[in-house]
């Protein structure tokens, strides 16, 4: 396993070993020893799967409270996915990372709590699998608008299909009350 050490702090790009033969190919997903060496010390307590059609763009979602580590994959199909740094006094507030992740490369993709997360489908459709260190709360349910002009994330999709709920979200620096402390790990 491969791990990559993003410039926002906690965020991690995951690259697991991937054993190919003519059968398919074999990956460990998740492993507790492995990913505390890699510093994902937190317990998950919830796996969520969704699947969506090209143009779908989900996000940008957190919780506060209850904010939720998340380790993402895709199990079919190609996502853009993104992480945003939102947590108040983090040296790399309202700094994003964006990866692509793919069934075919396997990355995965560690969003520490306090982070918003969201991904646009590029493939004609995409399964992605997500496990989360602390439970859905949906009184704790929040985001962030997914083209906030501040932010200027650069996304595969100019007019995406969203969620009623990801089509009301405000930019970042309307979200002032509402955001999660930033907390040095380690």
């Amino acid at each position: 396993m491969q791990v990559t050490i993003t410039e926002i702090p906690g965020v991690l790009l995951i690259e697991p070993d991937i054993f190919r033969d003519p059968r398919g190919l074999f990956l460990e997903t998740y492993h507790a020893r492995r990913y505390a060496d890699a510093g994902i010390t937190d317990a998950f307590v919830q796996d969520n799967y969704s699947q969506s059609l090209r143009g779908t763009l989900r996000g940008l979602h957190y919780q506060e409270p209850h904010a939720q580590g998340k380790l993402v994959m895709v199990t079919d199909g190609v996502v853009y996915d993104v992480v945003v740094d939102i947590r108040k006094g983090s040296p790399t507030f309202g700094r994003w990372y964006g990866t692509q992740l793919s069934a075919e490369n396997q990355h995965q993709v560690y969003v520490p709590p306090g982070c918003a997360h969201g991904f646009c489908v590029t493939s004609d459709r995409a399964s992605f699998l997500y496990k989360c260190t602390d439970y859905y709360a949906p009184s704790a349910e929040r985001g962030i608008i997914w083209n906030d002009p501040a932010l200027a994330i650069t996304w595969p999709v100019a007019t995406p299909i969203l969620s009623a709920k990801d089509r009301t979200y405000k930019p970042l620096g309307e979200m002032e009350s509402e955001l999660p402390l930033y907390r040095p790990i380690g």
